[in-house]
């Protein structure tokens, strides 16, 4: 390893460690080489949303909302994917469970409940860049 990879690890290390000491977050691991590596780790926030008692089809359908929110591509900038995302994080993705019911809100992160949420951080080192990837809660 360079001696700028061997720095990028260090600091990555500090990072983590930060993370797990200070703030309570779980380390899921070095997913630099990790296959099916994306932004939003689905069955995750599937279990940590059905452990809160929210249904199947409520879940399906605020995933696919954050999946939409968080595309890029068809002219979207990562500016407006960023905000629209970070406003289902803050407010909740409202949707009905099925035609005909009211909108429902399914929290993304319990924020009267801070320490309900189980947060989690995964790190890459890639290119000399030292990337951290915070993940939305999750079940433990």
């Amino acid at each position: 390893m360079s001696q700028v990879g061997q720095r990028e690890r260090a600091t990555q290390n500090r990072i983590v460690a930060f993370f797990q000491s200070e703030l309570g977050y779980r380390y899921l691991g070095d997913w630099q080489d990790r296959a099916g590596n994306k932004n939003i780790e689905t069955g995750l926030l599937t279990a940590w949303l059905q452990q809160r008692g929210i249904s199947d089809a409520l879940i399906t359908r605020a995933i696919r909302q954050l999946d939409t929110a968080a595309a890029l591509g068809e002219g979207k900038k990562l500016y407006y994917a960023n905000k629209d995302v970070y406003r289902l994080l803050r407010y909740g993705v409202k949707d009905k469970e099925c035609a005909g019911e009211q909108n429902q809100t399914v929290w993304l992160i319990d924020w009267n409940n801070p320490e309900a949420n189980d947060f989690a951080i995964a790190a890459t080192c890639t290119n000399g860049v030292t990337m951290a990837t915070l993940s939305p809660p999750e079940t433990q």
